[in-house]
Parts: C-alpha cells; structure tokens; sequence
C-alpha cells in the first residue's frame, strides 16, 4: 500500500513538472500573440481617431500617430 502511494505521489509530481515547463517556442507564440493584440488595438484606435476627426471636421494627420506605432510593430 505504501509503495503505491508513493507511486502515484511521484508520478502527480512528475506530470506538474512537465506541465510547468514551457517550451521556447510555446514561449515564442505568446510573445508574437500579444503582438499581434497590440497591433490590432492600435489599428482599431487609428479608426476611432479618424472616425472623429471625420465628424469634427479636424485634421487626421493627428491619428498618423497610431498607425506609425502599429507598423513599427511588425
């Protein structure tokens, strides 16, 4: 009975050991997955900003700002 406590009390550690580690490339998928959200919500503000300069009748040179920040991202 002993033994197979013992067993399975290695074999829980082992299996949450090899789930905590992360590979690099698993690590290389989030880093460009946040990325490609930064890139997105910078693309969807540049349209706001152009959205309301459109209505105010203003100069959307100002939202430019938005989508240089969007490209230097790539």
């Amino acid at each position: 009975m002993k033994i197979s406590m013992v067993l399975v009390s290695i074999c829980f550690c082992a299996a949450l050991l090899f789930n905590a580690c992360s590979s690099p490339q698993d690590n290389a998928y989030e880093a460009q997955e946040k990325v490609h959200k930064e890139r997105l919500e910078l693309v969807k503000q540049y349209q706001e900003c152009l959205k309301k300069a459109e209505e105010k009748k203003t100069d959307a040179g100002v939202c430019e700002q938005y989508l240089k920040a969007s490209e230097a991202l790539k």
